[in-house]
């Protein structure tokens, strides 16, 4: 299957997303930064020393999303680090305030990073694209928003999309909404909408079946705990990951628990690069390291000393190592054969030993 790449402008030049590249790695800010501008910096000054290639925000205000409403439709009464409150509420304390935004950006950019959002609101992209962002992301939750979607294609830039709670049937009309709006190309992040997710909810196997049917760049938004889940993704074809980022756990809010430190995505960075190093691509050359073993492959060898004019047989032949005789396939063409002269026990057999 042959997926064109994603190509999007960073401070570090020209960066292609996709199958054969590096796998790029987003850290979410979210709400980790808990209302305080010098924390959001730091969460971009963590990203950019762990090696991360962009830090994402979310560009929202509580008005564009929802309504300051109590009533019983309005109470979150699931997930834990959430119940309890309202929608209105949550969303006032999580917010990323607008006007922090092109200097988070403006910083992240001398960091050597990409700094892009999700847009929750369609408000959201116009401010967006007076920042110039690279490319959008579309969270889970905005999936089925097919006028966000149309509103987040016509600025023709590339768009992430995380597919949590979505069927195949929603991510193939988003992919659909986006392009005819003229969205250059859709990457598509197999997400488990639950927070933490366990691993026995993860399915990683979704993330090639994204790009098979869908023809798509796939990778994964992951809200599981730790870095193992992450990791294997890759295995699968994962050319994207993104993680949540605070800077420490202990602050608590509404996405620490199943957020990384500055240490932990640092190491994953590093685990990233290095498996990508062990995965590689296809390959059927021998490498330097191997020639130096190939010696000790098996050959013909002399194992009997033979006389001029002697048979060669199974008694006075064989394949043993090391490999400085015959390979062992011509076997059977040597034997009943010959020998040129005598030839000693432990003698590699050349053809000009053959008669």
């Amino acid at each position: 299957m042959n997926i064109k790449p994603i190509k999007i402008k960073t401070p570090k030049g020209m960066r292609l997303i996709g199958p054969g590249q590096p796998v790029f790695i987003i850290a979410e800010m979210s709400c980790n930064h808990h209302q305080s501008y010098q924390q959001a910096k730091k969460i971009i000054e963590k990203s950019a020393e762990a090696g991360v290639d962009a830090v994402k925000l979310q560009t929202f205000r509580p008005e564009g999303i929802t309504i300051d409403c109590d009533n019983k439709y309005f109470q979150i009464k699931v997930n834990k680090a959430w119940k309890g409150q309202t929608l209105y509420d949550l969303y006032k304390k999580v917010y990323t305030p607008w006007e922090w935004q092109p200097k988070l950006k403006k910083y992240a950019e001398s960091k050597g990073l990409v700094l892009f959002s999700t847009p929750v609101q369609e408000s959201a992209v116009a401010f967006l694209e007076k920042m110039n962002v690279s490319m959008y992301k579309v969270g889970s939750f905005e999936i089925v928003d097919l006028g966000l979607l149309k509103k987040i294609g016509k600025t023709k830039k590339p768009v992430i999309i995380s597919r949590g709670m979505a069927s195949i049937k929603e991510i193939k009309l988003a992919i659909k909404t986006l392009k005819n709006a003229g969205a250059p190309q859709v990457a598509v992040l197999h997400c488990v909408s639950s927070y933490p997710a366990i691993p026995s909810e993860m399915n990683l196997a979704t993330i090639p079946d994204i790009a098979k049917r869908c023809g798509v760049i796939s990778g994964l938004s992951d809200h599981s705990l730790g870095t193992a889940v992450a990791l294997t993704s890759i295995g699968l074809g994962a050319c994207i990951i993104e993680k949540h980022l605070t800077l420490r756990r202990s602050d608590g809010g509404p996405d620490a628990a199943f957020s990384l430190e500055p240490k932990e995505i640092k190491e994953l960075v590093e685990a990233v690069r290095e498996t990508e190093m062990i995965i590689g691509r296809p390959a059927f050359y021998t490498g330097k390291r191997e020639k130096e073993n190939k010696i000790f492959r098996r050959s013909l060898f002399v194992v009997k000393k033979i006389r001029k004019g002697e048979k060669f047989t199974f008694e006075n032949i064989r394949s043993i190592r090391p490999g400085y005789g015959l390979m062992p396939k011509f076997l059977e063409k040597i034997l009943g054969r010959k020998a040129r002269k005598d030839i000693e026990r432990g003698t590699p057999l050349k053809w000009n030993l053959v008669a």
